[in-house]
């Protein structure tokens, strides 16, 4: 087929198939405030799905009357409804009495159907609300969603308010809610008794990494360099796991500086220039250097904002960099939130716009248009992993569960083509896929996330099918190399949970087994697969500033001066809570209480605050003395956490502050201090 033919024949393939993704490919960032929906109707039911995620039990509107409740509908896999997770959680954190987030989560792939799996991305994307897993679409169906993302408020009275569909941002939200919260406020329609979920994070194992999403193996200088995703850091070692440095605080930031103070959002994708290491900080949408011999961390590309999904040539804002690939002296980026390739020199400059038309699809074609989604030009979906052989740039094109190649010689009729995937197909390009090995004609991956070129291979992370595959570029054929298609994490038989990253050295694969917190090793030449040790690296402490223990507008409860008699150097204080009639004490979720002043106190031994539940809402607390007699001002804080009976999957949070004067002296006839509270 000669040039022209070839352009006209894609032309006709991207017209005939606009059509079928235009309502379900993932959105756009859509501009202007959430849609009203009029005339305001009750919102449909949450029930009849599948498993509820970071709360103990499932959640009915009718529990929620009181609050905005925001349905936010996304799927794991998709970076738009990654972008809008921080505008959401500063919602959260701006609105904890008024606002309830929930997110539904109608999976497009079918690893994303499993709560498990849902359980990890949880935990990797740090969400704070709880989660409904969707897997047949069918909450999507009852509210009439069409793409990923998209919002569905609803207003104090349980009905359906407005609907927002791609990405937004958190002013905007602000914007909308701020006003009618006043409102609702003055027509005594909140609640605003701020609510507690049961957060997978609360048991969450500390781990020497966490969720690693790429890893860059260097066999001349023997060093493995490994993005330490969800602890914000980069990690070297040796090829054999012995530590040699730790780039970053581990605080979520942009700072640059030395390797101690320096931080990180989430970093993913490496390159290594010589003596400089350059990073892919992907949520803080930037492109950082690291300086191996000054030992210092600096910014290059980026201004920290997100570029719209179409940034605009020389623009100097990047959207979600997910890896790099370096070519003689030139880094190329896989710009997942663009859908598009971009690269960077090596001498300086900006990063500049590659490759992508930035049509989230699967089309083969021309390099790049200055035309937005102008046909005969290529088209990427989510590209996030990158690897070169010096002739092609292979790119793990991840929505479109596809692998690209794209010519990096020069010349006016460079075009990009289809290794393995869908862009043949007339429709659903982005929604096939599947696990089969055999000739690429035949062949489908599900979610690729990495590829490293070795010779006249490629070896693929082939992510949502566990797997780790080789493709013979040669003969045309795929195999499964290590790994089975249910998550595991064991060497022998290989189990993998979810890999996104992979690297070569020294005749063996490094492997990042992103939901197994670990670096699995593929030895090429026995087979065999092995889970790397680092001894001596320790989970990251932030020293970030604790959050006020009093809840805001918390009730202070003044008691009457009170002598009181210590009992085997402690003093005992009996609390007796009034909750509101038909509630509970959360049995799960332990009392808090801190003492936030006393003069008697032994403030060394707080940490060993003793406190004996006796029945319902009355405990006591043993707090202990520096000595038995004095007198002090007392202050006493309590947070505690209540439900309604039979409905403990989620829990009210208040707080109370006891104050008053308090003297100890052996004389006292009194032995406890008694303190009430009443209803919140």
């Amino acid at each position: 087929m000669n040039t022209q033919s070839r352009c006209w024949y894609m032309a006709l393939m991207y017209i005939l198939t606009l059509s079928t993704f235009i309502l379900s490919r993932p959105a756009l960032a859509q501009r202007g405030e959430p849609q009203l929906i009029k005339p305001l109707r009750a919102a449909p039911s949450l029930t009849g799905a599948g498993e509820w995620i970071n709360t103990a039990g499932p959640l009915r509107l009718a529990n929620l009357r009181g609050k905005i409740v925001v349905l936010d509908f996304w799927t794991y896999c998709c970076s738009n409804c990654m972008h809008i997770l921080p505008e959401l959680k500063k919602l959260e954190r701006s609105y904890p009495n008024n606002v309830v987030v929930i997110g539904v989560h109608s999976g497009k792939f079918a690893t994303e159907h499993n709560a498990d799996n849902i359980r990890e991305a949880v935990l990797r994307h740090e969400i704070e609300h709880p989660v409904l897993n969707d897997p047949n679409h069918l909450i999507w169906r009852r509210y009439n969603v069409r793409m990923w993302p998209t919002l569905c408020i609803i207003d104090p009275n349980g009905r359906l308010l407005a609907r927002h569909e791609g990405e937004i941002r958190f002013p905007i939200l602000d914007r909308f809610l701020r006003n009618r919260l006043a409102g609702y406020r003055k027509m005594k329609l909140l609640d605003e008794t701020p609510l507690r979920f049961e957060l997978e994070s609360h048991n969450a194992k500390v781990t020497p990494l966490k969720f690693p999403g790429k890893v860059l193996a260097n066999e001349a200088s023997r060093r493995l360099f490994i993005a330490d995703s969800n602890h914000n850091r980069i990690v070297i070692t040796s090829l054999d796991g012995d530590l040699i440095d730790v780039i970053g605080s581990g605080v979520i930031g942009r700072a640059d500086g030395s390797f101690q103070t320096c931080s990180f959002n989430h970093p993913q994708g490496l390159a290594l220039s010589k003596r400089s290491l350059y990073v892919a900080d992907t949520e803080n949408h930037m492109i950082r250097k690291v300086d191996l011999d000054t030992k210092t961390v600096s910014t290059v590309s980026g201004t920290g904002r997100q570029a719209p999904v179409r940034p605009r040539p020389g623009s100097r804002h990047l959207n979600s960099p997910w890896d790099l690939c370096l070519h003689k002296e030139t880094i190329y980026i896989a710009m997942a939130g663009a859908h598009q390739l971009w690269k960077l020199s090596t001498r300086g400059g900006i990063a500049k716009w590659f490759s992508g038309n930035g049509v989230e699809d699967i089309v083969d074609g021309r390099l790049k248009s200055t035309v937005y989604g102008q046909l005969g030009y290529a088209s990427y979906a989510q590209p996030s992993g990158l690897a070169t052989d010096g002739k092609w740039l292979y790119v793990a094109d991840s929505e479109g569960s596809s692998i690209r190649a794209v010519p990096l010689r020069t010349g006016p009729t460079r075009y990009v083509r289809t290794v393995l995937g869908t862009s043949s197909l007339s429709n659903n390009r982005l929604f096939t896929f599947g696990d089969r090995d055999g000739r690429v004609t035949q062949a489908l991956l599900q979610h690729p996330l990495g590829v490293v070129s070795v010779g006249q291979r490629l070896f693929i992370a082939d992510t949502y099918n566990n797997k780790i595959k080789m493709l013979d570029l040669q003969s045309g054929l795929i195999r499964t190399l290590a790994g089975a298609p249910q998550p595991g994490n064991t060497d022998n038989p290989p189990r993998f949970d979810e890999p996104a990253g992979i690297s070569y050295a020294a005749g063996k694969l490094f492997v990042a087994d992103t939901n197994n917190h670990s670096i699995r090793v593929v030895n090429l030449n026995s087979g065999k697969v092995s889970t790397l040790v680092i001894d001596g690296l320790p989970a990251p402490s932030p020293a970030e500033p604790p959050a006020a223990f009093l809840l805001p507008g918390s009730k202070t409860v003044q008691f009457e001066p009170a002598r009181v008699a210590a009992v085997q150097q402690q003093l005992v204080i009996d609390v007796q809570l009034q909750l509101p009639v038909g509630n509970k004490l959360n049995p799960s979720m332990p009392l808090q209480y801190t003492i936030l002043r006393g003069n008697f106190v032994d403030t060394s031994l707080l940490d060993k605050l003793q406190i004996v539940e006796t029945n319902d809402a009355r405990f006591k607390v043993h707090v202990p003395l520096r000595s038995e007699s004095g007198q002090s001002r007392f202050e006493l804080a309590i947070k505690y956490f209540y439900c309604q009976e039979g409905f403990e999957s989620f829990c009210r949070v208040t707080s109370v502050k006891f104050a008053g004067e308090v003297q100890l002296s052996s004389q006292a006839n009194r032995k406890t201090l008694q303190l009430h509270h009443g209803a919140p």
